[in-house]
């Protein structure tokens, strides 16, 4: 079997994130040397930080939404032929330390959408913040016809089939119009349903310093249009109660190698055989 990350690439998206970036990227690159910044119209010395290290750094004059410098950042992998791609935001919220544990999930399961599930230390989340993650965990894993922990975690990784549903042509399926935040629910959705892939879980922590810059994330706004996007989807897929039992009848399935959850491996879902629900 090939290593499904033989080239990986780190894609960050940012938005002044002067306070953070620079750290970050060090800690990175400790663990890939192939890294893109997608500068999103940042206002402040982000770009300048950036500028300074040994990455990509893609500049938009404008904001555009995180949407458009995922894609951004997913179109410059695919050129170089990255094997995928692993996100991480620009604010400090992830820890680069789990990144081997994220590749080292991709490597177990090499035709999995790996996600970073904040699963450690949940009581740190902003009860706002904490209540409208549940909500669209509820929804989109009903999206996706399959049960998806942390849906809204940036630190993910996508396998090269993934990364190219960003493009019509490239992949099954049609092009992503989603925009914003939207643009991760529809990926996460079009990755599951188009492509019949999987999604698993690595535990991560939940990370949230006081004296970080105020989150992008509008937890009533974003998750309404999530909301509208992924009910939209729902219908288009079909097979609405068979995706909705399929989606949450079971819990999502979790590579835990390490035991930070402090579980019995028992009691954790294994990757199984049927894909998520079909028309």
């Amino acid at each position: 079997m090939s290593d499904a990350t033989a080239r990986p690439c780190v894609v960050i998206p940012c938005l002044n994130e002067e306070r953070a970036i620079g750290a970050l990227l060090q800690a990175v690159l400790a663990h890939c040397r192939d890294v893109i910044v997608i500068d999103d119209g940042s206002t402040d010395r982000t770009a300048e930080i950036v500028a300074a290290l040994p990455v990509t750094l893609i500049r938009h004059r404008e904001r555009r939404g995180k949407g458009e410098a995922l894609r951004a950042g997913f179109r410059e992998a695919l050129k170089r032929g990255a094997s995928g791609v692993l996100t991480m935001d620009g604010d400090g919220q992830h820890d680069p330390a789990d990144i081997p544990r994220l590749l080292d999930a991709a490597r177990r399961f090499p035709d999995a959408l790996i996600v970073g599930a904040r699963m450690l230390g949940r009581e740190r989340q902003p009860n706002a913040r904490r209540r409208a993650n549940d909500f669209a965990d509820w929804g989109i894993s009903w999206g996706c016809g399959q049960p998806v922990a942390d849906t809204q975690s940036g630190q993910r990784w996508y396998p090269r089939a993934a990364v190219e549903l960003v493009d019509p042509g490239s992949s099954p399926g049609q092009a992503l119009p989603a925009q914003g935040f939207v643009f991760e629910a529809a990926i996460l959705i079009a990755a599951s349903r188009d492509l019949r892939m999987p999604v698993v879980s690595v535990p991560i922590a939940c990370r949230y310093d006081d004296t970080a810059r105020h989150s992008h994330f509008r937890p009533v706004r974003d998750v309404l249009r999530i909301t509208w996007y992924t009910f939209r989807r729902v219908v288009h897929y079909g097979s609405v109660v068979k995706s909705y039992r399929a989606s949450h009848d079971s819990p999502p399935v979790v590579h835990d190698p390490d035991n930070r959850l402090g579980l019995s491996p028992e009691s954790l879902p294994r990757m199984g055989d049927p894909p998520p629900a079909q028309d």
